[in-house]
Order: C-alpha cells, then structure tokens, then sequence
C-alpha cells in the first residue's frame, strides 16, 4: 500500500505550535511536504510606483520563514522554499512527490482569496484537492452564534453575543515529529535583492527593533506580554503596558488563540492584565469575518479611488504626508517613526489617517496602499478595515475612532524631529 503524502502550504501561519494544518496533516499522513512560496505577487509595485512589500516587511518575513524552516527541522521535518507563482509551484511539487491532498489556512481578503482560487483551479487539473482550514481568527467560524451571513455588521453587537454565547477553543498540541519525503531540492532563502528591494537602514533613533519568527513571537508574549512599568501605578495597584504583538500575530508566527489562553492563564491567577489585548484579538476577528461576509463590499472596492477628487490635486500634500513633511509635528513625527521602524500603535496609526483624510483631503486609498507597504504587522482585513472605518466607508457611528485634531499639537517635539518626548511614540 502506498503512503499517503500531504503538502502543507504555509501563508500567513508561520509557527508550528497551534498550527491545525501541521497538526493535521501529522495525524493523517505517512509524509508531510511543508512548502513555503515567495509569490512576485507581493513584491511587484502598487499603483503609487513603491514596493507592495516594503524591506522592512520583507525582512520580517524572511526571518520568520527562515525560523519556521528551523523549527520543522526540530521535529524532523524540512521546510521547502521556493520564489514564484504557487499556482504553477505547487502542482509540479505534488506531481514531482505523489502528494495526496493539500492543506492551506483559508484567507479572506480578495487578492489572497483569489490566489488560493487559482492554485486550487491549477491543483484540480491533476485531480488533487486544496483542503481549507480555518486558522486565523480568535473564535472558530463553527462556534459563531450566527452563520457568517447574520453575522452583524455592528462591532458592538458582534461583541457582545460573541462573549455571550461563543467560546474560544484550546490551543492544538505541537506534532513532537514529522516524517517528511527525501527532499531533493529544499531551496534557499531569497535575499532581500532578488526580491527587488534593498536592505533596511536600521534607525538609531528607533528603540524598538523587531525580529521575524515564532521563537521571538513566544518570547516576546512570555517576557514582555506582562510586562509591569516602572513607578507606574493606578489607584495605588501596579499597571500593566502592552506589550507589540502585532507583527507575529499578522504573519502567523504567534497564534489568537495562544494569546488568549495567557491572557487566560494570568487573569486567574491574579496577575496585572493590559485590558486592551482581548479587545484588539476582537476586532481582529470582527474584520476578517465582516471581508467573509462582505467580500470588498466591506470596503466598497479599494481600487477606485473618489470620483471627486483629482489624483493630481491630491500628489503633493500625500508626498508631504508619507515623508513627514507636513509642518505639523506630531504628524511628522509619528510618520518618520512608521518610515524607520515599520510599527506604530494603533492610537498613532488613527492620528495619521485622520489627518490624511480629514486634514489634507485626501483619498483614503493611497493612504491605506502606504501602510500595506510600511507596516511590519500588516493585515488585509485589519489594514483595510480600519482605513475604511476611519474615512467613513462605513457607519461612522459604529466606529471606535476618535480622531484627534493634530493642530492643536503644532508644538510637539521628540526623536523623530528635534527633541524626545518621552512616550509619544510607545
């Protein structure tokens, strides 16, 4: 009897523990094929002439492929890589490995829901079958109160009868081996200039400094995720500041459900809680289900841009905006930050989209492409949903934004213009 083989294709899951397709695949193969591919895709130019992938980004993510491929190795695995087109990659691995079926986490957005559609066309031609798996939200799309198309549309209403009524599954134990088939050719890691971008400058200014991979995602939750501030306290009690998570949670290096069950584990046992991370673990669920339900409706389609406005009008102050030229300091500031490190908070991210909306009139849309270029801890659904809620696509009544006015900050100063300001940029 012949074994059976399963590709595992690695995307935005790039961790081993709680991994459902590892997992599953390890219970019901003979062989796992894990393969990661670099699709060009992602590093071509958007429609503003810059990188869709920035090289702080793709730094991140070299790291963390790269730490997937030595943690495969730790269970006895192999991860193969390979730069190209998964639609044409991954039928000829599973022609070339007699591979059985082939397992892959289930994307939202349109242009990953689109990839996956054309690998899965290319894969029937061979009569194999592209498996999807549920794999990045906090709550299980089967543990909803409601089918995803009653889902509501109301945050606040999908809060609460989420909380109510779903509860969140544990976490899947980590295969301790796997057997993967002689692998003839693993590849190696592209360098940054194949990809077509150069290395980043690694800012002095900036003190924080991310590394890509699953090892520092679970380092970073288990150092820093409780971490207490120094003098800081409220109402005599020691307070918690949260700890970045963000960008091993965007690139699947660290798991919702991983943070939960901390957040979980420290609650009950009287530990200080930062309050805020169940709730943004929330929101990251609210706007990949609300792209399940919507598809690019939830967004209108980000591709069009305002019809009542002129690109060319909207050039210089964009240009101005992007490179922290606008006068304004704060907003200046904060951007220069985001150019050098890849990362800022989600109250900071607010104050620069407002002001590019509200301020400089601009269409939402460029702004929106620039984060997908910049941030280290991107996401399709969380990136635009956002950018869509601050501009008002959607209900602004349901928004959680308060947009500050940076105006009245004209006299702000800190690392990224002349003087630091302690904590303005945490």
């Amino acid at each position: 009897m012949s074994e059976k083989t399963i590709l595992v294709w690695f995307r935005n899951d790039l961790r081993v523990h709680d991994n459902e397709i590892l997992s599953e695949a390890a219970r019901k193969a003979d062989k796992i094929l894990p393969v990661y591919c670099f699709d060009p895709f992602y590093f071509r130019k958007n429609p503003s002439g810059n990188p869709k992938t920035g090289n702080l980004r793709a730094r991140f993510l070299l790291e963390s492929v790269s730490n997937l491929r030595e943690n495969l190795r730790h269970i006895s695995g192999e991860l193969i890589i390979r730069v190209g087109d998964p639609a044409e990659i991954l039928p000829a691995l599973a022609e070339e490995y007699q591979v059985s079926e082939v397992y892959h986490h289930r994307e939202v957005a349109h242009e990953e829901t689109e990839i996956s559609e054309r690998v899965e066309a290319a894969l029937w031609k061979i009569k194999l079958n592209l498996k999807h798996f549920i794999g990045h939200t906090l709550y299980h799309k089967e543990d909803l109160p409601f089918p995803i198309k009653d889902i509501p549309d109301s945050f606040a209403v999908f809060k609460k009868k989420i909380e109510r009524d779903s509860t969140v599954r544990p976490c899947i134990d980590t295969p301790v081996t796997i057997s993967t088939p002689v692998i003839r050719d693993a590849g190696e890691l592209p360098a940054l200039s194949s990809l077509g971008l150069t290395e980043p400058f690694n800012d002095p200014r900036s003190a924080a400094q991310f590394s890509g991979g699953e090892d520092a995602a679970l380092e970073q939750l288990s150092r820093h995720f409780l971490h207490i501030e120094p003098g800081a306290s409220k109402n005599g009690r020691a307070h918690t500041r949260p700890s970045v998570l963000s960008p091993w949670l965007a690139m699947g290096c660290l798991s919702l459900r991983q943070v939960y069950w901390e957040v979980v584990k420290h609650h009950q046992s009287g530990e200080p809680v930062h309050s805020s991370l169940l709730l943004d673990l929330l929101w990251r669920d609210y706007f990949r289900f609300m792209f399940k339900k919507h598809g690019q409706k939830f967004i209108a389609v980000k591709t069009t841009s305002a019809k009542n406005e002129k690109a060319t009008d909207q050039n210089t102050p964009f240009e101005n905006w992007k490179n922290g030229e606008t006068g304004v300091p704060l907003i200046d500031a904060i951007m220069h930050k985001l150019n050098a490190t890849g990362y800022i908070s989600n109250e900071k991210r607010q104050i620069v989209a407002g002001f590019l909306i509200n301020e400089l009139k601009v269409d939402w849309i460029k702004g929106a492409e620039y984060f997908e270029e910049k941030l280290i801890d991107y996401s399709p659904a969380s990136n635009w949903g956002n950018w869509a809620f601050i501009a008002g696509v959607n209900d602004p009544r349901e928004s959680r934004y308060h947009i500050v006015n940076p105006q009245i900050e004209q006299d702000v100063k800190n690392d990224f213009t002349d003087t630091w300001l302690p904590g303005l940029l945490a």
